[in-house]
């Protein structure tokens, strides 16, 4: 298998498992760096393994049914892998990084998001770790 392809490998189970119908927190610890940088438009930047499985944890209690899903292959060049997805889910409870109750009481959204992947022994944040997602 080519680098570009472990690379979407990875991604893909990243969308799968994190913002999937089934979240698995367990995929941070897993495949993310250390210090993986989750840019968000809606929340300011969270950075570090902690600090994302709660931004998740809290975006969770507020959208129970979250899921998010491809909509075309991935593409990939090096380093870099491109995503297309959509999805949405009910709003049921307050969502601490908006400051309270968003008003839709269901959203639905899709969008592109590039993700880094870093490979190899020494590669600055450790073997085949997802680095960077902007979503």
């Amino acid at each position: 298998m080519s680098k570009e392809e472990d690379n979407k490998a990875v991604v893909g189970r990243w969308f799968t498992e994190f913002w999937g119908k089934r979240v698995n927190l367990g995929v941070v610890d897993e495949i993310a760096a250390p210090d993986m940088l989750l840019k968000y438009s809606l929340h300011e930047p969270r950075r570090g393994r902690d600090d994302i499985k709660a931004f998740m944890t809290d975006f969770r209690a507020a959208f129970p049914d979250l899921n998010f899903w491809g909509t075309a292959d991935l593409i990939a060049e090096g380093d870099y892998v491109v995503g297309q997805w959509e999805g949405g889910g009910s709003h049921t409870g307050a969502w601490a990084d908006q400051g309270g109750m968003i008003e839709a009481p269901r959203i639905g959204c899709s969008g592109g998001t590039p993700s880094i992947v870093e490979w190899g022994p020494h590669a600055p944040r450790g073997p085949h770790s997802l680095w960077a997602i902007q979503v």
